[in-house]
């Protein structure tokens, strides 16, 4: 079992910055990769970024040169530092871990982003 606890939302304007916190707990040693994920009300969820245990990152497109994923280990949290935000970036964020075919979510943060 893994547990993962998110902060870090809020309301920002445009422009302005967030970092969000994924906090993991429980079996983490079986945890190799971390996600973020967010959703619109009435839009499928959507990958934000990823990280692998190593280092290893991937962002989607509409992110790339904004958004920085990181992992710090020691403290087992996942972060989400998000610049230069939009308000398309307005969503519930999520973070997840995949662990050997199962799929563990955290409850979700709101970002509000405002023109």
């Amino acid at each position: 079992q893994v547990q993962l606890v998110e902060s870090g939302g809020g309301l920002v304007q445009a422009g302005g910055s967030l970092r969000l916190s994924c906090a993991a707990s429980g079996s983490i040693f079986r945890i190799d990769f971390m996600h973020w994920y967010r959703q619109v009300p009435g839009k499928q969820r959507e990958l934000v970024a990823a990280i692998t245990s190593g280092g290893v990152t991937n962002y989607r497109d509409s992110v790339k040169g904004r958004f920085t994923i990181s992992w710090d280990n020691a403290k087992n949290t996942v972060y989400l530092q998000m610049n230069s935000l939009k308000p398309e970036d307005t969503a519930v964020y999520y973070c997840a871990a995949p662990v050997r075919g199962t799929v563990y979510w955290g409850q979700g943060t709101q970002v509000t982003v405002s023109s």
